[in-house]
């Protein structure tokens, strides 16, 4: 693949910057876009030269999250959804948690649902001061939270409880007095303050880096992380299979992404 649609690729000295490109989409996450980011990982991962990662959006946003209207169009079947979103969903995020070199998220405007946990499984989270998350997922949906519970991680448990229930928005600068953005910049300085951060963290050696990533992210291991994200994704594909889910299908794609928008 030498050329991609959905999302932009470019290398800048040991740097890889790959973009979400869908903005007349607010960057919506659909299958082009997710198989192209995971070609452009493989790609990289494979690339010596490159020892840093950042990911990020073109336009206003960093990601409105999936797809829903094309997901919508998909057949509402139980064994072909579950495989879909366990390679593009659990299957991407997890390839994320794992990349062998650090990956920064650098994010602006919305960062929904499927975008949050994309963004929040990369190491590091640079973001605008006009960034905002938010996951109303079970309130809109009726489904368990996104595929990929990381929330209770990088919130902790009773900020993630909150955010969850209520499907409220969080700015940058909350997420970043909780820990779960390192830096929040102005707007116009974002993509210069992620490169800054990224060709810092270029200077170390590589394979000590990709030890040090390793040992970190074991630690979390160690707690159950892993654990915990594989068991919640069989619980959100079970939603799918309630009354509540049918219901909410049934009234249609515009009626909950209405709601959504009224929450966020």
């Amino acid at each position: 693949m030498s050329e991609y649609q959905d999302i932009t690729f470019e290398l800048i000295g040991a740097v890889a910057r790959i973009y979400h490109n869908r903005p007349q989409r607010r960057n919506a996450e659909g299958t082009q876009l997710l198989d192209e980011l995971g070609h452009a990982l493989e790609r990289v991962a494979a690339d010596d030269e490159v020892r840093v990662v950042i990911i990020g959006g073109t336009g206003d946003h960093f990601s409105a999250g999936h797809d829903v209207k094309e997901a919508m169009g998909r057949p509402d079947l139980v064994e072909k959804r579950y495989a879909y979103e366990e390679a593009r969903y659990l299957g991407l995020c997890l390839r994320l948690w794992d990349f062998p070199k650090p990956t920064i998220a650098q994010v602006q405007g919305a960062c929904l649902a499927g975008g949050f946990m994309v963004a929040n499984m990369c190491d590091l989270m640079v973001a605008a001061d006009d960034a905002y998350f938010a996951d109303s997922t079970c309130v809109t949906l009726a489904a368990a939270a996104t595929e990929v519970l990381v929330h209770p991680w990088v919130m902790g448990l009773r900020t993630a409880k909150e955010f969850l229930f209520t499907g409220r928005r969080m700015s940058a600068m909350e997420g970043h007095r909780i820990g779960m953005v390192n830096r929040v910049v102005a707007r116009a300085d974002l993509e210069t303050s992620a490169m800054s951060l990224a060709s810092d963290i270029a200077k170390a050696p590589p394979f000590a880096m990709k030890m040090l990533k390793r040992s970190l992210n074991r630690t979390a291991d160690m707690q159950g992380f892993r654990n915990a994200i594989q068991a919640h994704f069989d619980t959100h594909e079970l939603c799918h299979t309630t009354q509540e889910y049918k219901e909410v299908r049934a009234a249609g794609l515009d009626t909950a992404i209405a709601r959504a928008k009224s929450l966020a």
